[in-house]
């Protein structure tokens, strides 16, 4: 596929409403030729400084790697390939173009592979809703100074008001990178400028392994279930990303942490990671088993993303007035519940997907202070991009799957 070619010249006005007093003229003729010589090189971004003059030329975008979803099915690992000619996109107004440096795969890549009901999903589609890399240029609106920084992107974009002051997804109209527009699985990516912080010299796999999970876990903890130091969390499904971030972020906060898993392993490798008690989860209802471990009290909250399979057990596990928080539903949506338990209990249960730019912020920060640490299961390359899709869907995995595009 050929080079897509664009290019613009900004001289910077003068104060006498000239471009640059009489020294201008050679100096644009100068910087034409430089944009010559970048278009030939293939050169995305070429700057020419003189006499505090600025002029900028945005060059070739050349073809480039993209680990596609070729179309809709199962196993989604089977249907992923890694091309070598998508078109290179170009930053709309008020956007980023974002040389990828890491990805990180969620469940949500799964669902896009498999159809999700209600989006028209145009195949080949590259997903990915956690990206981190180096900005390479900018769409009008954005200030040049993003240039060169490396940023993460929050994928949860407010849909039509992208660059509206932050505000709560809750009851909003929100758009995914990776699910509605295509994401970070692929050698550049694009993002509204609202939606990124600048990480300076931060790990890339660390960075992209925090993204998404730790803000959905975040969100769930504290604006949701508003938890408090001493109280006692169940997470269930322990060793996917949500699920150990809660961990994580409960125990930052003060709280005692129960989890559950079917396998033995990650409950092992959770109680090494300060998890108090683990429960196997067999299949059968294991709420007398949190009861036990609890004085026959229950847990005051619960942060869970497994759905139909664990529902009743779950509440079942609550204590008086206890919260009950999703953010998926991977076994079913539809599970049988007990209203009489939840009106007499006083219990609430709470919806949560994703999160603001301020929690972002508040997440990123703890992490970047050493407070909170990413696990990371795997790291794979591009070439190898259907391995890490196979991996997470499996679900043998225990932390994030990374894919390195550096």
């Amino acid at each position: 596929m050929g080079d897509r070619v664009t290019a613009c010249w900004e001289p910077d006005w003068d104060a006498d409403g000239g471009a640059g007093g009489a020294g201008a003229w050679p100096v644009a003729i100068g910087a034409l030729a430089t944009m010559v010589i970048a278009m030939a090189s293939g050169a995305i971004v070429a700057r020419r400084q003189s006499g505090g003059k600025r002029i900028r030329a945005l060059c070739s975008l050349p073809a480039m790697r993209s680990l596609v979803i070729t179309e809709k099915g199962s196993p989604v690992a089977d249907r992923v390939r890694l091309i070598d000619d998508a078109p290179t996109p170009a930053p709309a107004a008020g956007e980023l173009l974002i040389r990828t440096e890491a990805s990180a795969l969620n469940h949500l890549d799964l669902w896009v592979g498999r159809g999700l009901p209600g989006i028209d999903t145009k195949y080949p589609f590259a997903s990915g809703s956690d990206g981190c890399g180096v900005v390479e240029t900018v769409g009008a609106g954005v200030d040049a100074a993003w240039v060169g920084q490396r940023v993460l992107m929050n994928a949860a974009v407010r849909a039509n008001q992208c660059r509206q002051p932050d505000s709560s997804p809750a009851g909003e109209d929100i758009s995914m990178i990776g699910e509605h527009v295509e994401g970070a699985n692929r050698e550049f990516f694009t993002a509204p400028v609202s939606n990124v912080l600048a990480i300076g010299n931060a790990d890339p796999i660390q960075a992209v392994a925090v993204g998404l999970t730790h803000l959905t876990a975040w969100r769930m903890l504290t604006t949701r279930a508003q938890v408090r130091s001493g109280e006692i969390v169940l997470v269930t499904g322990i060793g996917g990303g949500v699920a150990l971030a809660a961990l994580a972020l409960a125990k930052h906060l003060g709280c005692r942490v129960i989890v559950t898993s079917r396998s033995q392993e990650k409950l092992d490798r959770a109680a090494a990671l300060g998890a108090d008690a683990g429960l196997l989860d067999t299949g059968a209802d294991w709420s007398k088993a949190v009861r036990g471990l609890t004085n026959r009290r229950g847990v005051d909250v619960i942060i869970e993303s497994i759905g139909a399979a664990v529902h009743g057990s779950c509440l079942k596990s609550l204590a008086r007035a206890g919260r009950l928080v999703t953010c998926g539903c991977t076994t079913g949506a539809a599970p049988p519940t007990d209203l009489a338990r939840v009106f007499w209990n006083q219990l609430s249960i709470l919806g949560s997907t994703m999160g603001s730019m301020e929690e972002f912020a508040e997440v990123v920060a703890l992490w970047s202070r050493g407070r909170v640490c990413p696990v990371v299961d795997s790291v794979h390359r591009p070439a190898d991009g259907a391995c890490a899709f196979s991996r997470l869907e499996s679900g043998n995995q225990f932390g994030k799957v990374v894919i390195d595009w550096r």
